[in-house]
């Protein structure tokens, strides 16, 4: 359902994401982890079509998100990690206009709109402008919006800002829903409680290069780390990248070492972690 096919993004001569190879098959709750500056944000721009790869191709239910961007994301729905609305709408105009882009006919919409409404625990709110929202009903509307034509991939991006712990609860279960049902769910956070409860899989990037793929399990056997929780693992994870990085630099040699060997366990991809080009921040030049 998500393709990454070798895809590399730069910001000038700042390497932000290096040949990146990644596939998400529909079903999997998959948590996309690294620390600040690893290529996280920019990673998910690229898969919902906000920014373009230098190199490589980025698709969505075998569509293109460059070459057939507006196929593309008619598959997809996207929660960013800050909600924007437009606060003189209701929160039921905020819907309508969504479904209305989305190409909904008005009973469908109807139908979603009460449907996500419902779900998210807005019915009450719904014709007040949402100007008046919290940060955590603002959050609440963003998913809802995203969901509101029941796309076959769901994009998150730090689901749990704002929210509190019943709305946390929702969510959670809501994205175990969906990729129960057979739906694909994307999910990048610093939360790693949540990604520990909830993913069927977890990605870690650091300094643009994916440098484990597979699950908690997989980790610990690939760190000789026994059973440890994710925040242990990943934090020796990451510590053993830029003690890579540290080496290159002391050699003087240019080259990449890998960090972790491949393992030959099926559904465990572990790739070089250190990079000879600069980092650099997540966060596009031009936001």
């Amino acid at each position: 359902m998500i393709r990454f096919d070798n895809v590399t993004r730069k910001y000038g001569k700042k390497v932000a994401v290096a040949g990146l190879d990644l596939t998400i098959p529909a079903g999997e709750l998959f948590a996309f982890l690294g620390p600040n500056g690893a290529g996280k944000t920019t990673s998910v721009k690229l898969l919902v079509g906000l920014l373009r790869p230098n190199s490589g191709t980025v698709s969505v239910c075998g569509h293109d998100t460059v070459a057939d961007t507006r196929q593309a994301t008619q598959f997809l729905g996207y929660v960013p990690d800050r909600a924007f609305l437009y606060e003189k709408l209701s929160g039921r105009e905020h819907l309508e206009f969504v479904g209305e882009m989305r190409g909904l006919d008005r009973k469908r919409l109807a139908a979603a709109v009460a449907l996500v409404s419902e779900q998210f625990g807005l019915t009450e709110f719904l014709d007040d402008l949402t100007e008046t929202y919290s940060h955590g009903m603002n959050q609440r509307l963003v998913f809802a919006s995203a969901l509101l034509h029941d796309p076959p991939v769901l994009v998150v991006d730090e689901p749990m800002v704002g929210l509190d712990p019943r709305s946390s609860r929702l969510v959670k279960d809501l994205l175990r829903a969906r990729a129960s049902a057979g739906k694909t769910v994307f999910m990048s956070t610093h939360t790693l409680a949540v990604a520990e409860e909830i993913a069927d899989r977890i990605g870690v990037i650091d300094r643009g290069r994916l440098i484990f793929l597979g699950t908690q399990d997989e980790l610990g056997q690939e760190l000789s780390a026994g059973e440890r929780s994710l925040e242990e693992l990943f934090l020796q994870l990451t510590a053993e990248s830029e003690g890579c990085d540290g080496k290159n630099a002391a050699s003087g040699s240019g080259e990449p070492e890998t960090a972790v060997s491949e393992s030959g366990t099926s559904g465990t991809v572990v790739s070089e972690s250190c990079v000879s080009e600069t980092p650099v921040p997540e966060r596009d030049p031009t936001d």
